[in-house]
């Protein structure tokens, strides 16, 4: 895959409003990009259209292989399981437990056999500092640990593109850069 994410001349649109105007944007594998802009200026609308939550109007408008002008609803999980979300109010089930969660990604992804899943969310609550803590409910942790349970979410199927919203913002500085770095490799 030459790029990741190729955009040209898109406008985004959420219940018909339009959102962003004359967008060009492209990701290469291994990049990484920093959105930075002002509150309500259209960062977190484009990054829902990366993984097809608004539309967009473009000359050309791909993420992970798909078209994201002409998606079909049914392919829309497909786009989802090569795209990483961190969001930035975290999205936990909070009837269920921290394993209980990252097992429910995995079980909508496909995975199937129980001692791969088990494995799986062992390294990836461990990539993340947090493996002692897949028996806590999400309201038992801290604002960064289930910060840190949402980055090891979107690490779960090792996602062409990981989209993050705000990734370290609950999180103290050592702790954002040890994140950063994880994400960054």
């Amino acid at each position: 895959m030459d790029l990741i994410v190729d955009i040209e001349e898109g406008s985004i649109y959420h219940d018909k409003v339009n959102l962003i105007q004359h967008l060009n944007f492209q990701i290469k594998p291994g990049e990484f990009a920093y959105l930075i802009g002002k509150s309500g200026s259209g960062k977190s609308s484009f990054l829902k259209t990366l993984y097809a939550d608004h539309t967009i109007q473009a000359k050309k408008a791909i993420c992970c292989g798909y078209d994201l002008q002409s998606i079909k609803r049914k392919d829309i999980p497909f786009l989802r399981r090569k795209t990483g979300v961190i969001f930035q109010e975290f999205e936990l089930l909070f009837d269920r437990t921290v394993h209980q969660n990252l097992e429910f990604v995995l079980l909508a992804t496909g995975w199937k056999d129980p001692n791969a899943i088990k494995s799986r969310i062992e390294s990836s609550l461990e990539s993340v500092g947090l493996e002692n803590k897949g028996q806590n409910m999400p309201h038992q942790l801290s604002g960064g640990e289930r910060q840190r349970v949402a980055i090891a979410r979107a690490l779960l199927n090792t996602p062409y593109l990981i989209i993050a919203d705000e990734p370290t913002g609950n999180l103290d500085p050592q702790l954002s850069a040890e994140i950063t770095q994880l994400l960054y490799n």
